[in-house]
């Protein structure tokens, strides 16, 4: 079986005398998309620092085609969107152009290259244009073109979509899917956003304070976490004791969009807490034994919800199948009850 194209070994980063990345193994295989989820302040952009030789860890090894990998190795087998903003004062080819030019690409190939991904991507209209007047899914097109002209083996992506839209997020990740396909170039993908990576990545690695948690095929861990903290980084915001939905013995973990709250009588008894009115749904904050329930709704809220006070009997119907088994039942406090 041949090497992954990158790996991660043992690695750990240490800042103010505390270590705040440790990677024992993690691994990038040619032409697939590994995606790592987490928090903010997970260690996400340092772990990708790292593997683009933009920081020495303290310990451990950056490995490329199986070879313990220098700094020059790195950078040449790399190219990175990180957030950070493009030359303000340049041209959106100039900015496209530099990279190509650090990599001592002659200045002909280098307009050549630069112009053939602004059109790929869908942004060559603005070559002129200076890359302070440009809109963030505009200077993130850029960005991206910046990166694919040198032609790198591994793309590093840091929180690529934040900030855009969605209808602006939705298309530029099915340009970029399109493209790292077309292309065959791995990518490591740095996101808080578990819909980002399944939408883009075969893998996902989940982090946590640091940490690695969990690793495996997209299908397989972002329906099944590991542990609680897996489980609230993947969006189960409900993590409950299992004889709460009598299934003692167990600890479960829930989407809000599996719960849907009932009048009373028509599902798991609960109390209201609060009603929260977020956009295209409702969200119900419920206690459930004196565990707090996040719930939906539909929007506009029924008028049986809106007439509901806080402490007052409602019902959560829960999807079948919805529940997922997590760990040790004593790692879950309740918290504070509702007024009755």
């Amino acid at each position: 079986m041949s090497a992954p194209l990158l790996a991660l070994r043992e690695i750990v980063v240490r800042a103010d005398g505390r270590a705040i990345l440790g990677v024992d193994h993690l691994a990038l295989e040619a032409a697939t998309t590994t995606a790592v989820l987490g928090p903010n302040g997970a260690g996400k952009s340092t772990l990708l620092r790292v593997a683009g030789a933009l920081r020495r860890p303290d310990g451990g090894a950056v490995l490329l085609d199986g070879r313990p990998a220098s700094r020059a190795d790195l950078r040449a087998a790399t190219a990175a969107v990180l957030q950070r903003p493009l030359l303000r004062r340049a041209s959106v080819a100039a900015n496209v152009e530099t990279g190509l030019r650090f990599r001592r690409v002659s200045g002909g190939e280098a307009r050549r290259r630069a112009k053939a991904w602004l059109e790929r991507l869908g942004v060559a209209g603005l070559a002129e244009r200076p890359a302070h007047t440009l809109s963030g899914g505009e200077a993130q097109r850029v960005s991206l073109a910046r990166a694919l002209a040198v032609s790198p083996r591994i793309l590093l992506l840091d929180e690529p979509f934040a900030g855009l839209d969605a209808p602006t997020r939705g298309e530029l990740l099915a340009d970029l899917r399109e493209t790292l396909a077309d292309t065959a170039t791995a990518a490591l993908l740095v996101t808080h956003d578990r819909h980002e990576a399944a939408a883009l990545a075969e893998r996902v690695a989940i982090l946590h304070a640091g940490e690695l948690r969990q690793e495996g095929e997209v299908r397989n861990v972002l329906d099944h976490p590991a542990d609680p903290d897996c489980a609230r980084i993947l969006g189960f915001e409900n993590i409950v004791p299992g004889q709460v939905l009598e299934r003692p013995g167990e600890l479960i973990a829930l989407r809000a969009s599996d719960c849907v709250a009932s009048p009373a009588g028509e599902g798991v008894p609960a109390r209201v807490r609060r009603v929260l009115p977020l956009g295209p749904e409702t969200r119900v904050v419920a206690d459930v034994a004196g565990y707090e329930l996040r719930v939906t709704a539909p929007a506009p809220a029924p008028e049986w919800l809106e007439a509901l006070r806080p402490g007052e009997e409602l019902a959560i119907c829960i999807a079948p199948g919805a529940e997922r088994t997590l760990g040790d039942p004593a790692s879950i406090v309740p918290t504070a009850p509702s007024p009755r």
